[in-house]
């Protein structure tokens, strides 16, 4: 169990002041790429519509703040990685400048966002894409080196954040467990970020790195070296041949805006599958419309803006019904910036 801490007044003032250095870091190298990339074209409703900075960056300071409140109340640590060495994050963002050319030619539309090389082959049609525009899609080590960063800076810094919140239900379902005789799998866990944080606060719970990619597997083994009691296995969760009712915990991180609306189904199918009855599944994804209506023009305007062939059918998803068609209930959802996160049991 993770004990209720109470941070001294030192360590409370070195997380805000970690957060504002991260914050400011990753916007700004948000706002130097907007200047270095072509303006996407915008239908003048969705222009007209968008939320203000004023808002977007009040909701993300709230979403700090609850960041610092669930540290106190004991539901995770205090993050190991809130800002990385100088030499790291000036070394990671002269890889990203270095690639942002070549994904500004996608955005501009010169060069082809599907993916054509033998390799790709060997995978599902719907992954083949260069998502995000970003450099071989899913599809090379340079991709999985560069994600995690490209995704801080399109959040301006607040994406661990934003996975962090899923931490909470995990706190709250293994509070009453036997840590060691409980299993999780993360679904698409990509470079294993987010299992970085679910082992840095139980490093006794044994668990499961499943993805379709070998490259961003790689890295994943990369990030969780440090952690014993961790399996990889390379697949997609609608067809990875894993053992029926095998899980106690399964987590969800931002898999389902990039997955086809038919997939949605079998991948619920799968998940239930893979959960003990009584099992958790922890949903964490983009915001759907209508989730917060000052957000809808952002959110129609982002498959615009990043190669995101299937983000609009799922922001029209009734994603309930999809978990209730594989016989699991979604006890709660909750907002927490652009995120949605939802607690789903089998």
């Amino acid at each position: 169990m993770t004990p209720t801490t109470t941070l001294s007044p030192l360590a409370r003032t070195a997380y805000r002041w970690s957060q504002n250095l991260r914050l400011g870091w990753f916007g700004a190298q948000y706002a130097l790429t907007q200047r270095l990339t072509d303006p996407i074209p915008m239908p003048a409703h969705l222009k007209a519509a968008m939320p203000s900075t004023r808002v977007l960056t009040a909701d993300r300071d709230r979403l700090i703040e609850r960041d610092l409140q669930n540290i106190e109340a004991g539901y995770y640590r205090l993050p190991h990685n809130l800002i990385d060495s100088p030499a790291t994050a000036l070394r990671q963002s002269l890889a990203y400048f270095a690639d942002l050319p070549n994904v500004n030619r996608r955005r501009r539309g010169d060069e082809t966002s599907r993916l054509s090389h033998d390799e790709a082959e060997r995978f599902p049609d719907y992954y083949r894409r260069a998502f995000h525009h970003q450099s071989d899609g899913y599809l090379s080590e340079q991709s999985a080196r560069l994600y995690d960063y490209q995704v801080e800076i399109l959040f301006g810094g607040a994406a661990d954040a934003m996975r962090r919140q899923a931490l909470v239900p995990i706190h709250h379902f293994l509070r009453e467990r036997r840590i060691a005789d409980s299993r999780l799998i993360d679904i698409a866990c990509g470079t294993g970020r987010f299992l970085t944080f679910v082992k840095d606060n139980y490093p006794r719970l044994p668990a499961t790195a499943l993805d379709i990619s070998p490259y961003y597997l790689a890295e994943a083994r990369n990030s969780l070296a440090a952690w014993s009691r961790v399996d990889f296995i390379e697949g997609a969760v609608e067809s990875a041949e894993l053992p029926a009712a095998g899980y106690d915990i399964a987590t969800c991180i931002y898999l389902f805006h990039e997955l086809p609306a038919d997939l949605h189904v079998r991948a619920a199918d799968a998940i239930a599958r893979l959960l003990k009855p009584g099992g958790l599944l922890v949903f964490v994804d983009s915001l759907q419309l209508g989730d917060r209506p000052a957000y809808d023009a952002l959110l129609e305007s982002f498959p615009l803006a990043f190669h995101e062939p299937y983000y609009a059918d799922y922001l029209r998803q009734d994603l309930t019904a999809v978990f209730a068609g594989a016989g699991m209930c979604v006890e709660q959802i909750d907002l927490a910036y652009l995120s949605r996160i939802m607690i789903v049991r089998r």
